[in-house]
């Protein structure tokens, strides 16, 4: 097995104050109380983006806040399980669409958005999507610097 060091410390760690800056904004989208997961809709951004790092912490912390193993192992699959309710479905779909605003015409195209917009009101809608730029951001730190899963 390949020994796996990060590049740097992780820039929001390197940076003074960014990590005060990126917890304070976390702690604003708990605030919201958005009735879903966020360790779910920030496994699966992470999924899409290959953040080992993201993937490690998430999936620990959604099973110590009692996620099954089920809709843990399924939330890549969560169109085909019957393990989620309407409100994570359209969570994870606009996670999907807001992790991968290139591989569209329409990056968030409006069903996706309507259906969030049904399930959530507007302070949670927000946290949602700033839960999404937030994990995004978090994924993108992570996989420029080779950060080593298991050691955060």
């Amino acid at each position: 097995m390949e020994t796996i060091t990060a590049r740097m410390t992780n820039p929001a760690f390197a940076v003074p104050d960014a990590i005060d800056a990126l917890n304070a904004l976390s702690k604003a989208i708990s605030r919201a109380r958005v009735p879903v997961s966020r360790e779910l809709v920030e496994l699966r951004a992470s999924q899409i983006n290959g953040c080992g790092v993201c993937l490690d912490m998430h999936a620990k912390a959604a099973a110590r806040a009692g996620e099954s193993p089920e809709r843990i192992a399924s939330v890549a699959a969560w169109r085909d399980t019957p393990y989620f309710t309407d409100a994570e479905r359209a969570a994870l779909a606009l996670t999907e669409a807001a992790t991968r605003l290139t591989d569209r015409g329409e990056p968030v195209p409006d069903e996706v958005w309507d259906a969030a917009a049904e399930h959530f009101d507007e302070t949670q809608l927000g946290a949602l999507v700033l839960d999404i730029g937030l994990i995004n951001l978090w994924n993108r730190l992570n996989v420029t610097t080779r950060q080593v899963a298991g050691q955060f």
